[in-house]
């Protein structure tokens, strides 16, 4: 008995949660799928008894006369059966309609969720392995999962509405029938709801395999990696490691097939036996005179349809419980929960900085890291300063931006703005007030009047100031030589794209960043790409639109930074030395050992 609970339970949770999920996307269209099912689900009672009619009025004809017989009755019950036929054929064009429409809607309703949970994350997620894999699994089962599910349910109504019509025909015919023909199926239900349990416990275990053959194939199929497997012959060797996986995927979910094929034929065998001693039975009772050869035909088909319906219900009712894969990973994702704590009452955010950024012995370690990747970082940058950190990669310059934008809180100590700790502000407030370009900055595969306004939070921003952007950035030019100017496509991923250089790229990102106006204006190894000429002009430039703005530049390449007020040297995630230029070269500690040893490769 608990066991049985155990297995219900699930499933009237599931039930429950996809009810909620197709009422959500559509109440309208899900109120018309409910109604059309309703008298498709009735339907079959009419016909079975318009057909018992039939046969009837035909056996009465038989023994009248032929001149005295009237075709009348047949002729209006054949009349009926038409009728019963064309309304039938009109619900299951509507049917079909109205689900495939709703499916389209309960996808998209989904598909929302998913991407509104997946902004909502935290950055540390995307660096976990098992999000990762969470997310793979709600992904995977997107285009077909919200569909198998209103489909289920619809079926599951259906079918439930003609199991009733056919018990009230079977229990003119005597009551123990339903038990019967209701224990007989119960077998082939367990063996699915069992099939669901293992199928559900295999792709959870092999999800990390599965989203490495997905990875593989990525590697294989898209841009991302196409110059490396052509010079380095990638092809055969990741071929061979996606064809492993997929062998191993592959096999095991054939072993279950076939486990499930066997299990299912031996559970109909027992409904087979079970319909034909309800058979049985009725054709006992017609023999000796009990019933006429209408009541024959009408339980014959009655037992029959019963049958299938029953097989269906149970199909439908397994397909729901299977579900719960879907549902379970769908829920397990929309359950994550930033860990960055929201401000009960924020702080309102300061117009313009008044005392500046501060950092208190700020230190932060990556999660599932040992390695402390800043280290008792104190330090303050006033209004309107530029500064610089520099040092060799993974010295912890990157982190420290990802902290100042509250991407992640510090594991001891604490950063402040006009000595309001960040924690205190609004977290959209803070990222607002900051702008910038990565290292890794996005290559959008939009217009170049696109890739520029999404600097700002507006639908719509005018041309001419996309275009100010994109001149103080340096790339106006290049934009303009395009065939359709800024509204020419950028990138190569859709057709009639231009895809352009990677430092034109990254002045494009520059121009996003100089759009949004902030605060705080962040360059994390900006000229990595360019040439030295190019280099110069991007921050005598840089200079110039960042005045009256606090800076921050990341870099490692020491003769971009000259220029900067201040200067902060970072070795090991830790603040060894800092000062203006010149101050830093006159100790020749770290920073003028590095100056000096990049210097040479310029002589």
């Amino acid at each position: 008995m608990n066991s049985l609970l155990l297995r219900i339970r699930p499933f009237l949770q599931t039930l429950r949660y996809a009810l909620a999920f197709v009422w959500q996307s559509s109440p309208s269209l899900a109120v018309g799928s409910i109604a059309v099912r309703v008298v498709q689900g009735l339907l079959p009672l009419a016909v079975l008894y318009l057909t018992k009619l039939l046969i009837d009025a035909v056996t009465e004809g038989l023994k009248v006369p032929s001149q005295e017989a009237s075709l009348t009755p047949i002729a209006t019950i054949l009349a009926g059966l038409a009728g019963a036929a064309v309304i039938s054929a009109m619900l299951t064009v509507g049917a079909s309609l109205i689900s495939r429409i709703h499916a389209q809607v309960v996808t998209d309703h989904m598909h929302a969720l998913l991407q509104a949970k997946s902004v909502e994350v935290d950055l540390e997620y995307y660096e976990n392995a098992r999000y990762q894999d969470t997310l793979h699994r709600a992904q995977q089962e997107a285009p077909y999962r919200p569909t198998a599910i209103l489909n289920a349910l619809l079926q599951c109504f259906q079918d439930g509405i003609s199991l009733l019509a056919m018990a009230g025909i079977l229990w003119w015919l005597h009551w123990a029938v339903i038990p019967v023909l209701a224990l007989t199926a119960i077998p082939y239900f367990f063996v699915r709801l069992q099939q669901a349990n293992r199928l559900f416990a295999w792709e959870r275990e092999r999800t990390p395999l599965e989203r490495k053959a997905w990875y593989v194939n990525m590697l294989l199929t898209q841009a991302t990696a196409a110059k490396e497997v052509r010079l380095f012959d990638l092809g055969p060797r990741l071929q061979k490691w996606f064809r492993e996986a997929r062998t191993v995927l592959r096999q095991e979910r054939i072993a279950l097939e076939r486990r499930w094929a066997l299990a299912g034929l031996a559970a109909q065998i027992v409904g087979v036996i079970g319909v034909f001693g309800v058979y049985s039975f009725v054709a006992v009772r017609t023999f000796h005179g009990l019933l006429t050869v209408g009541d024959l035909v009408m339980f014959f088909q009655a037992i029959q349809r019963a049958s299938g319906f029953l097989e269906g219900l149970g199909w439908s009712v397994s397909n729901l419980y299977e579900s719960n894969l879907f549902l379970t990973t769908l829920n397990e994702f929309l359950a994550i929960r930033s860990k960055l704590p929201q401000a009960v009452r924020p702080r309102p955010f300061p117009a313009s900085l008044g005392q500046g950024i501060t950092f208190e012995q700020v230190s932060f370690q990556y999660p599932h890291e040992e390695r402390v990747a800043v280290r008792d970082f104190t330090f303050t940058i006033k209004p309107g300063e530029h500064v610089a950190f520099v040092g060799a990669n993974g010295a912890g310059k990157t982190t420290l931006v990802k902290l100042l934008c509250r991407l992640y809180d510090p594991t001891s100590g604490r950063i402040t703005i006009d000595g309001t700790d960040l924690r205190d502000y609004a977290i959209g407030d803070v990222r607002g007030a900051v702008s910038g370009i990565f290292q890794d900055f996005v290559k959008f595969q939009f217009s170049a009047k696109d890739n520029i306004a999404l600097g700002v939070n507006a639908s719509e921003v005018a041309l001419p100031v996309v275009a100010q952007a994109a001149k103080q950035a340096g790339v106006h030019e290049a934009i303009e030589r395009l065939p359709k100017g800024y509204e020419s496509l950028l990138g190569k991923l859709f057709d009639g794209g231009h895809e352009l250089s990677i430092g034109e790229w990254q002045k494009v990102a520059l121009a996003r960043a100089i759009l949004r106006n902030s605060q705080v204006l962040i360059l994390d190894e900006p000229t990595s790409a360019m040439d030295a000429k190019a280099e110069a002009e991007l921050f005598e430039r840089f200079h110039e639109l960042a005045q009256g703005r606090t800076a921050i530049l990341i870099s490692h390449r020491l003769s971009t930074v000259k220029m900067a007020d201040r200067i902060f040297v970072i070795d090991r995630g830790q603040i060894v030395e800092q000062g203006t230029h010149d101050d830093l070269m006159g100790r020749q500690g770290l920073y003028a050992s590095l100056f000096l040893t990049q210097a040479q490769h310029y002589q």
